[in-house]
């Protein structure tokens, strides 16, 4: 979707976005990342899955659910996960693990390369959406600038993208964990079941609210890809990639854009409050927001809604009727895991 947003002011997202062309490398991301599932098989004991955003994680326990493997996520909830700094503890449980998934894009580097230093021979780290997105799909915006080197990273936020991502964890799981590739095969077919019902129920929803309407002002920018695939225009985010509060003058700009864009809300964090974004609705009459989630899932673990659907229909639907749109169809979902096992989020 095509963006009005004059390049001058202090923010450049959604159609304005800026997608490295193929054949230009990136001074930090590497797409060239060995391919998950190249460890070693293991056999007679349970497969121990360590990984790191708690969406992520959730859907790694989708797919492992029922197979006996024990599931770490190591990033606490509601955590910055682009600032997170693993514990020195962390490096027992990374050095114990048979396989470490991490979003990849540049997202978990600390954790990365703790893992790195202390895998066991034979095991691997599987980076999940450097695995499932070319280079040349990456996007670039002022969270995330293309002179950074680091592209967004928040492909968990677009349904189609997790079926991929799901794809990745299964095939990865049958080829170190062989046999259990039944159970990793069946809930693989049952989460991706669920993944389509969340997308058709988005796009239902999206219907809803008029083209011109369909703009996200965030704290954040995790829906860059959500964007693309929805038709949604992502207006701006107020935190830089220096993770700085923005300037008065760049505050001033985005005020006079939202006032010229029209835009019906902007939305907060829940983890994360901004005086900025309150600032902005307040004196652009527009909606504030202040409840959603990146990283952090609702409720408490067990919880029928503490997973990666539960959260993401939390999102959708915030958005969706913030915006004026109707939201019937995601709430109709069933957001529970597809199979209740042992992954572990820590406190």
């Amino acid at each position: 979707m095509t963006s009005r947003i004059k390049p001058t002011l202090f923010v450049a997202l959604a159609g304005a976005m800026l997608i490295s062309a193929c054949g230009g490398s990136s001074p930090e991301a590497d797409s060239t990342a060995q391919s998950c599932g190249s460890g070693d098989a293991v056999s007679d004991r349970p497969l121990r899955i360590v990984s790191t955003v708690a969406p992520i994680t959730s859907i790694i326990a989708n797919v492992a659910g029922g197979s006996g493997a024990v599931i770490t996520g190591l990033v606490p909830e509601g955590t910055n996960s682009h600032t997170f700094e693993p514990p020195p503890s962390a490096a027992k449980v990374l050095e114990e693990a048979d396989v470490v998934f991490i979003n990849g894009l540049v997202l978990e580097e600390p954790t990365k390369d703790l893992a790195e230093a202390n895998l066991a021979s034979g095991s691997e780290v599987c980076e999940i959406a450097t695995e499932i997105l070319p280079e040349s799909e990456w996007i670039f915006d002022f969270s995330f600038p293309k002179d950074g080197g680091k592209p967004n990273p928040h492909l968990w936020t677009n349904p189609p993208m997790v079926k991929e991502y799901a794809q990745v964890v299964r095939d990865t799981l049958v080829k170190r964990n062989p046999e259990n590739a039944e159970v990793f095969n069946a809930n693989f077919t049952a989460f991706a079941a669920k993944v389509d019902e969340i997308d058709v129920a988005m796009k239902t929803a999206t219907a809803t609210i008029p083209t011109a309407d369909r703009k996200l002002l965030t704290y954040h920018d995790a829906y860059a890809y959500f964007a693309r695939h929805y038709e949604w225009t992502v207006v701006g985010a107020i935190q830089p990639s220096s993770f700085e509060e923005p300037t008065p003058k760049e505050i001033a700009d985005l005020i006079v854009q939202v006032r010229e864009e029209n835009v019906k809300a902007v939305f907060g964090s829940e983890v994360f409050p901004s005086p900025v974004l309150e600032q902005i609705g307040k004196e652009t009459n527009a909606k504030y927001i202040d409840v959603l989630r990146d990283d952090d899932l609702l409720g408490e673990s067990g919880d029928p809604e503490h997973s990666w659907m539960g959260l993401m229909r939390f999102n959708f639907v915030t958005m969706v009727e913030a915006l004026g749109g109707d939201a019937s169809a995601l709430k109709d979902l069933d957001v529970s895991d597809v199979v209740k096992d042992s992954a572990v989020y820590p406190q």
